[in-house]
This record gives structure tokens, sequence and C-alpha cells, in this order.
């Protein structure tokens, strides 16, 4: 059950000593509006009391709080009772409350326990940001790539880049483009690496044009059939989801929905916000690849479920984001992968045996109903908002009527 008020019982718990006891009551507060229950609420209370005490007898003021700090009383508390899985959390969740709010540095400051790989790896993400304008996914999908191939070729040295040759950048490619991962797998590497060097060659990191070192990870236009759910489990999933009546199960229902009706990108749904939807005219702004956002007509089913989510289930929150976490803090969900884990416990609990357990099938399933029922290619990029008529073109692989029509007899007897 959440709060009202985060201070309603006992708020002598609120009477925190130490540095901490100047914000602990409009922390309250902040906890109480994200929906947290009474239980979180005083364990998260409790807890940052025990951590102002600490800190008041270290002799320590409120902006040397770090993650070492937190670590290092966590430890001591660990000698007298058991530590609960929540309290790293409830601990890292204060500090950057505190930063938001200015009391203390949002971002650490270079020190000597700042390792040096870190440091180049927050200088490539402003410069993504500031520099190059992308979008904050694919800024951590950049740095993500960078900072395990700098951990895996120089394993934490002073100087990062200073001893990255070519031969280990050819080898470190092959090894993450392997046989058994897609070609799309292996080009977000190579493009994420060569993006990576370019920086380190700007801002005079390093004097050679490692990006040309980059090998190419082989691939061939129109090779890959797409991998579309079948029909039937499309139609067994949806059904299924008929009978979720708990807030995540009408939550989860409306995105296999959005899904598969209108073959939206798992981003696309992440991003969604209350205000993308026109109940008047029946229609929902997508914001997608690109950040181009074109309108789609909301089917009666969807525009069904998503009402019923929205009046009956969804938490109480300023976020916008039509989607929120099931459980406090009370947030829109973060990335695509929410999307795929949501796909994929729904693809389980509906009883369905799939080698692949993706969101982005379902879009593919969209496609090729599309084209079994008479669509043309043309039509089908316009409902997938395809930027280039070839991205549409590989669909045109699964369209087996046609494809009979098209054959060349098979020379001779049938093997």
């Amino acid at each position: 059950m959440a709060m009202d008020r985060a201070c309603r019982k006992r708020p002598s718990r609120l009477r925190a000593e130490g540095p901490l006891a100047p914000y602990l009551g409009p922390y309250a507060e902040y906890l109480a509006e994200r929906g947290y229950s009474q239980i979180s609420f005083w364990k998260k209370t409790y807890l940052i009391n025990a951590f102002s005490r600490w800190l008041d007898r270290e002799g320590l003021p409120v902006n040397e709080i770090t993650g070492d700090r937190e670590e290092a009383f966590l430890r001591d508390r660990a000698k007298t009772r058991c530590l609960k899985p929540g309290d790293h959390t409830a601990l890292s969740d204060l500090r950057n409350w505190l930063g938001e709010n200015g009391v203390i540095a949002c971002k650490p400051i270079a020190t000597d326990e700042t390792s040096p790989v870190e440091l180049l790896l927050q200088d490539y993400c402003a410069y993504l940001k500031d520099d190059r304008g992308l979008a904050v996914p694919t800024i951590e999908n950049y740095a993500g790539c960078a900072r395990r191939f700098l951990m895996n070729t120089s394993g934490g040295a002073e100087q990062p880049l200073a001893c990255v040759k070519a031969s280990q950048i050819a080898n470190y490619i092959r090894r993450n483009a392997r046989p058994d991962r897609t070609f799309s797998m292996g080009k977000q590497v190579v493009t994420a690496l060569r993006s990576f060097f370019r920086f380190a060659r700007y801002r005079g990191y390093i004097h050679d044009d490692l990006a040309a070192a980059v090998p190419s990870v082989a691939g061939w236009s129109m090779a890959s059939i797409p991998r579309a759910m079948p029909a039937d489990s499309v139609r067994a999933l949806l059904t299924a989801s008929k009978g979720w009546r708990t807030p995540a199960g009408l939550r989860n229902r409306t995105i296999l929905l959005l899904l598969a009706r209108l073959g939206l990108r798992a981003g696309e749904v992440v991003r969604l916000e209350l205000a993308d939807i026109d109940w008047s005219e029946g229609s929902l702004s997508v914001h997608g690849k690109g950040r181009v956002e074109r309108p789609l007509p909301l089917p009666y089913d969807v525009g069904e479920a998503m009402a019923a989510y929205l009046e009956r289930v969804r938490p109480e929150s300023t976020c916008r984001r039509v989607f929120l976490r099931s459980r406090a803090p009370f947030d829109g969900l973060r990335s695509h992968s929410d999307i795929c884990q949501i796909v994929a416990r729904a693809i389980r609990r509906s009883g369905i045996e799939l080698a692949s357990t993706g969101a982005h099938q379902l879009r593919h399933a969209l496609a090729v109903d599309m084209l079994r029922q008479g669509a043309s290619l043309t039509d089908i990029g316009q409902v997938l908002r395809h930027r280039s008529p070839e991205a549409t073109r590989r669909y045109a692989k699964v369209d087996l009527e046609a494809l009979r029509e098209v054959a060349l007899p098979w020379p001779g007897e049938l093997p």
C-alpha cells in the first residue's frame, strides 16, 4: 500500500542525527511521491539514519559522500547485523537525489580512484552528446562497446589507448563477429569502434587513424530472412493475454498489442508518452528512428487495452511515459531490453515454444501477415515506417505464393 504522506507514522524515525539530518525530511517526501509502501519507506529511512550517524562518527560532511563511503559504511554495518538486498540501492538512490538537488556534485570529480578508462569514456559520452547530438540509447550502446574493447585490450592501463595496435583491433572483431552471431550484432561493434577511434584522434588521445584499421564485417544485402513469429503463435499469445488481470498483466497485454498490431519497435514503445495519444482522432504519435515523429491509427482493441491500463491500474506518477514500472519507484521503463524481457516472459507464460523470444519478431510477423493478405511492399513500408525501400524488400523472400510464380521449372525429374 502506497503512502499518502511520507511521515504519517512514527515521525521519530525522521529525527536524524548527523550531516544528513536537514535533508531527511525532503527526501522522505520524495520517497512518498514515488509510490513506495510504508514498509519500504521505513526500511530506507532507518538505513539512512544509520548512515548519517556513521558519517558523523567518521567526521565526514555530506559533500564527501561517494560510492566508496557507502561501501565502507555497509562493511561496518555487516559486523553487527545482516545486510538487506536493497541496502546498496537505497544509499545510491540517496546519493543521486542529493546530486540532483545540488547538495553534492552530480558527476564524480576526477580523483586517483577514478580509472583512466572511465575518464576517457566520460569524455567520449560528452562528445557524442554535445558534438554529435546522439540519442541517449545510442550513446550508451557506443560507450558500452568502447568500454568492453578497452578492458579487453588495455586491462585498465594508465593510458588505455597507448598500447592499442591494429592487430588487436582485428583480433577483437574476429572474436566478437563469430558465425553464431548475426550480421547486425557484428556491425554494431564495428560502427561503435570506428566512432570511438575518430573521437580519440579528434581529441588528441591518439595520432594514428585507428578507425581505418577496424575491419568490416562480412554481410550481403538480402542475405537473411526476417525472423517472424508464426501467425498461430501470435494469435495464441494475444488470446492468452486476455486473461491477465493484474496491473502488470494489463500493461503487458497493451505492449504486446502495440508490437503485434502496429509493428512498433521496442524502443518506440518505451518512449511513448501520454501526450502522444489523441483519443478524439483515434491516433498515436510514434517517435521512430532518426527522431522522426509519425502518426498511426489506433486500432480498437489496442485503444481498449490502453484505456483499461491507464484508467484502472497505471500507478500515480509525475512521469509522463505511458508504461511505468509495476513496482516502486514508478518511473518509465528504461530501455528496449525491458520490452524484450516482457515479451519473453509472456511467451513462456503462454506455453509457446519458440527459438527466438525477442520483441522484434512481432514486427516481422505483422509484415509477413500483411504480405500474405495481399498488401504491397509499399504499404508494408509505410506501416512499418521504413526510411528506405531496401528495408522492406527483404519481406519478398517470405511471400511463397509470389515466389512460386517466378520460380523456374526444375530440370529433369524432381529428386
